[in-house]
């Protein structure tokens, strides 16, 4: 089948090549470069220890403390869009133990299975930068590192079962960290991985299979029948398809409404900062949990990642914000040499849903428009299984039977849509 990703971020790569190993003629478009945006300045890492959601109990009132210091970890710019205040008050809606619970669980087992799928990846040939030095979760303070320990119940089923540091455990772990560090898990299993380095091996990987990778190629608009794409059209001309992937992150949203009823993909900005070369010598992946940052060595460098502010689709850089990440590490190691060479600060838009899970599934029961986006914090984690799920879809599509469904699909929100659309007295479609 001829299948179009629009898209070309880990997400999007990964689904094509999936599709591609599966026998489709893929074509993958991308409104700008393959691999940068999000994708891009992540963290680095295959964080299953990390996959909470980001909508939490205590989040609500957190954020009311944060929203005018600009430098927290968590930023809201205040707006009266319509939009933006739907969003955020469905987001607070979920700020509760139960669906914190739940989410938590969807993530660890989308998860469950990555691992696996990058090793295989790796087998078939992709060479990209892979490391399994696991992960230390570090606190200050003893209240947050008993409320996470709280949560070890969670992952134990999926084999995560983390070692208890206390500050002389710590300490002699990583001799670098500073006098604030006092408490710590540590998982094993995770890994990091190289974020360009993947979407490299992925692109070239697929140029190799046959499939058509067009970059700076935007999407204006779709030709369709009843509830099925049948061709993209884009700034460079038209492309027949029999299916389509939308896995466009933050942009998602847009372009799902041009078929059917929008989805609720909001922007979350993320920073990051990479130190050539490191300036502390760094063993195990961390990240400082009360500043809520992540400090990821790779070869050569060292990377600092963190913060979440949603102030709509700005890509501009908040030297404030950068500063605030900077800082923790500043912090958070002894003898951290502020004046460290650094590239420029990086930006980019995570695709945040209020409810904190992904969106994969059918965007019609009955069409052929799958969406892969929606991942928030954990884009490089969940795209390998995102992937198969995707790949798993498509056959579905092509044999003509229905979809499963699954706590991850956007029927969960277009129901809603349909429930508010009655209330208001307008039409539904599908």
């Amino acid at each position: 089948m001829k299948i179009v990703v629009i898209g070309g971020g880990i997400v999007g790569l990964a689904s094509a090549y999936e599709l591609v190993r599966d026998g489709h003629d893929v074509t993958v478009l991308d409104a700008g470069a393959l691999g940068a945006g999000a994708s891009h300045g992540n963290a680095a890492k295959i964080t299953m220890a990390e996959a909470t959601p980001v909508p939490a109990p205590g989040m609500v009132l957190q954020g009311l403390k944060w929203m005018l210091k600009a430098d927290s970890p968590l930023f809201v710019r205040p707006s009266l869009s319509p939009t933006f205040l739907r969003f955020m008050v469905m987001m607070a809606r979920h700020c509760n133990e139960g669906d914190f619970r739940r989410s938590l669980q969807v993530h660890l087992e989308m998860a469950s299975t990555c691992v696996d799928v990058l090793d295989e990846w790796a087998d078939d040939g992709l060479s990209f930068e892979m490391h399994r030095k696991g992960v230390l979760l570090v606190f200050e303070k003893r209240e947050s590192f008993e409320h996470r320990v709280a949560l070890n119940d969670a992952f134990a089923p999926f084999g995560m079962v983390p070692e208890l540091l206390d500050a002389d455990a710590l300490h002699d772990r990583e001799p670098w960290l500073s006098e604030r560090a006092r408490h710590a898990l540590f998982f094993p299993d995770d890994r990091q991985v190289e974020p360009d380095s993947l979407t490299g091996a992925l692109a070239k990987r697929l140029r190799e299979l046959g499939a058509r990778l067009r970059e700076h190629t935007r999407v204006l608009d779709f030709e369709q029948t009843g509830d099925r794409a049948t061709a993209v059209v884009t700034d460079a001309g038209r492309v027949e398809c029999d299916q389509v992937v939308l896995a466009t992150g933050v942009w998602t949203g847009v372009l799902a409404a041009k078929l059917g009823p929008a989805l609720p993909i909001g922007p979350g900005k993320g920073y990051s900062v990479d130190y050539f070369p490191s300036p502390v010598p760094l063993s195990t992946p961390l990240t400082f949990e009360d500043a809520h940052v992540a400090v990821t060595p790779l070869n050569g460098r060292l990377r600092l990642a963190g913060t979440m502010e949603f102030a709509g689709l700005d890509l501009g850089v908040n030297t404030r914000r950068v500063a605030a990440v900077k800082r923790a590490a500043a912090q958070g190691f002894r003898d951290w040499d502020e004046d460290a060479p650094h590239a420029e600060p990086w930006a980019g838009l995570r695709p945040m849903t209020a409810d904190g899970l992904p969106i994969v599934g059918r965007l019609r029961p009955e069409g052929n428009v799958l969406v892969a986006s929606g991942h928030g914090m954990l884009g490089l984690t969940l795209a390998p299984s995102t992937a198969k799920t995707v790949r798993d879809l498509a056959r579905d599509v092509e044999a003509g039977r229905p979809s499963p469904l699954t706590p991850y699909g956007p029927e969960r929100f277009l129901r809603s849509s349909r429930r508010r659309a009655r209330r208001a007295g307008a039409p539904t479609r599908g």
